[in-house]
Parts: structure tokens; sequence; C-alpha cells
């Protein structure tokens, strides 16, 4: 007769699997992947190492675990944005000004997730989350096209540059706490548009 966990067992499990992802992100967003080690999360979590992996196999499953978190709160950030009142070139000015506000606020966390060297895991994890945040663009891209305040483009392509532009043009204030690189990353992707009018 296979082990069934009790719900008691069970009840455990799950918050310490909560406290290692939310010590993980703590950690993420202070010393960024190469701090967070499986022993410092697990002495932020106040748990054993050993407990850490019950749940993780390893680093890189445990942070490409935390990167799914915290990017689909990042992904539904800029999804709203996309949807605000306003015009087509409005919506997509406001979905990468969203995410350079949230960037700018968690700079180590933001680099982490962007740019950091990761294992193959979290790679996988990150590139997810730049085809998510195309997709958004692309569809706004999509419907200016439709509705005739855009050029006829590649979408897809156009999202995927914009996407990538953001990224390197976040590097360095993320990096050195640089200028403010917002207003400029709004002209640079309404000139990238092609925007007629709003």
């Amino acid at each position: 007769m296979a082990y069934r966990r009790t719900p008691k067992v069970q009840a455990r499990l799950d918050i310490q699997r909560a406290a290692t992802l939310d010590a993980a992100v703590e950690l993420l967003a202070e010393c960024g992947y190469a701090g967070c080690s499986v022993n410092a999360v697990a002495t932020r979590a106040e748990i054993a190492t050993g407990s850490v992996y019950k749940h993780f196999p390893n680093k890189a499953e445990l942070v490409a675990e935390l990167f799914r978190i915290v990017v689909s709160r990042e992904v539904a950030a800029v999804e709203a944005a996309s949807q605000r009142e306003g015009g087509t070139a409005e919506r997509i000015v406001a979905v990468f000004e969203t995410f350079a506000h949230r960037a700018l606020k968690a700079p180590r966390l933001a680099y982490a997730l962007l740019a950091e060297p990761v294992d193959a895991p979290v790679e996988a994890e990150r590139l997810r989350f730049r085809r998510a945040f195309r997709d958004i663009v692309s569809a706004r891209i999509d419907e200016g096209i439709e509705a005739g305040v855009l050029p006829p483009q590649d979408s897809q392509l156009t999202a995927a540059a914009l996407v990538g532009a953001a990224a390197e043009v976040l590097i360095g204030p993320l990096t050195t706490g640089g200028p403010d690189v917002i207003p400029e990353l709004s002209t640079l992707a309404l000139r990238t548009l092609g925007a007629v009018h709003a």
C-alpha cells in the first residue's frame, strides 16, 4: 500500500514550500541569482537545507519556480496597462512605462529577471516571460493596424524588437541607477510603431 500524506503533513509541507519561495524572492531581490543559493534560502526561511530539497531538486528548479511566480505578476501588470482607456499607441506606451516603472522600483530583482546570467531552466522561464510580454504588445499592434492608426507591419516582429529594446535600455539604470529612461523608451516605442495618431 502506497504511503499517503495526511492532510496535516501536507499542510505543513505547503507552509514550508511557501516559506521557501518567500525567502527566495527576498534573496533574489537583495542579492540576485548568484546570491540565491539553497543554503541561503534555507537560512532565510529558517528551515533545514534538506527541507528545501524536499520541494526543489536544485537551485535552478527553485529559481525557475520563483521566476514563474514573479513573472506572472509582471505579465498581469503589463496586460492591465494594455487594456487602459485611450488610443492604441497610448496603451502600448503604457505597457512599456508600467514595465519600466515596476523594474526601477526593484532594480536588483528586475536585473535578475532580465539579464543576470542564470542556469538553463531559469533562462527558459525568462524566454517565456519575453514571449508573453511580446504577445501582449503584438495584440495591441494588431488592433492598431486594423483601426488604421498604425501602418501595416509584422506585429510579432515589432513587439519582439520593442521588448528586447526595453530590456536593453533598462540594464544601465538597473545596475548603476542612471538617468530616467522612461520618456525616451516611450518615444522609441512610438517611433518604432509608426503611429499615425493615438
